[in-house]
């Protein structure tokens, strides 16, 4: 039977600071460039708390992680971003989009590089530790991926409209109030529709997963070695303590 308390910590402690950033990030750049609502409702903070949706965080992807589903789904509290009170709305508004994706690249970055200093930890330390900055490692590269789909509202899609000519960026730029119920479409519910005709459309599942392998892949090269011995130092301890408890 799985150490529930265990996985929790080495999921949820990564996914909550990836999310705290994330959110973070979007505000701190809007702030940037003029728009100081996120700064006044007191988002601009890394305090977890700030950020959580009771549903969207804590009880969709918990109740999916315990009906051991093969993927799993979540949501913050959106900062909120005033366009308008950009200096300049189109161009701003790429930047404050680009900064959620961007800072969880950055922190992929850190769990990789992190590894170096697992050894230096005590061994009872490094099983938990190693599994915490790979799934950092995993998450964060996760959600920059899933937030750069090219459909508001998520970042992708404010780079889209952003970037794209008038003519195309309008009418997508009028999709964002059914973003979410798009991507749920997309993501569920016509995947299972199909698959009960044979038909495989799991086009963006695709999408997010050969991208999360490319930037997982490009992150971790360098370090793949180290990461492989420190992942087998960490098995090897878990051996020895269940031995010793039997």
């Amino acid at each position: 039977m799985p150490n529930i308390p265990y996985l929790a910590s080495i999921w949820v402690i990564p996914a909550v600071v990836a999310i705290t950033f994330h959110e973070a990030a979007h505000g701190f750049v809007a702030r940037l460039f003029g728009d100081e609502t996120a700064w006044r409702a007191g988002r601009v903070s890394l305090n977890p708390l700030k950020h959580i949706d009771p549903i969207g965080t804590i009880l969709l992807p918990g109740f999916l992680l315990l009906l051991h589903s093969p993927f799993l789904f979540g949501y913050a509290k959106p900062v909120p971003i005033n366009f308008r009170a950009l200096r300049n709305p189109r161009r701003d508004m790429i930047w404050v989009a680009a900064a959620g994706p961007t800072m969880n690249l950055a922190l992929a970055i850190l769990a990789a590089l992190a590894f170096h200093l697992v050894d230096y930890l005590p061994e009872t330390a490094v099983p938990w530790v190693a599994e915490n900055l790979k799934n950092a490692l995993i998450i964060n590269v996760v959600l920059a991926v899933f937030n750069m789909f090219p459909l508001p509202p998520l970042d992708g899609g404010r780079i889209a409209v952003g970037v794209l000519p008038d003519a195309v960026a309008s009418p997508l730029a009028r999709l964002e109030p059914y973003g979410m119920l798009i991507l749920i479409g997309l993501l569920f519910i016509l995947p299972m529709l199909a698959a009960q005709a044979g038909v495989d459309v799991n086009i963006v599942w695709r999408f997010i997963a050969r991208s999360t392998d490319c930037h997982y892949r490009r992150h971790t090269s360098i370090d793949r070695q180290f990461i492989d011995d420190i992942q087998r130092m960490a098995a090897n301890h878990l051996a020895r303590v269940s031995a010793v408890s039997k």
